[in-house]
């Protein structure tokens, strides 16, 4: 084997990393890029199911204030209705928290 040949070897050998190099920055590229659309929509998501669960928590806000001013046969019914406010309110942060 004389020095010619050994260079076209180097030769090859850089030729085939350099492509290898262009090809994984194009996969990368593309990966980025369907990322950052599908963070854009889930942002959006989040943010429309977040604008839901304030309009829930000025109801249970108001729920619990109208707790204190209620007889005690209409506490019972508040009481529920809160509870399951609350926890409608509580799932939906979960949701909007393992999207983050």
């Amino acid at each position: 084997m004389g020095i010619g040949h050994s260079s076209q070897l180097m030769e090859y050998g850089m030729s085939e990393n350099k492509q290898y190099m262009e090809e994984m920055v194009n996969r990368l590229k593309q990966e980025r890029d369907e990322l950052r659309v599908r963070l854009h929509l889930a942002k959006l998501d989040a943010s429309d199911e977040w604008r839901e669960l304030e309009t829930k928590w000025e109801k249970l806000e108001s729920k619990a204030k109208s707790l204190g001013e209620a007889a005690a046969a209409e506490s019972d019914d508040i009481v529920s209705a809160a509870k399951l406010l609350g926890e409608e309110i509580r799932e939906g942060f979960s949701n909007i928290a393992r999207r983050l």
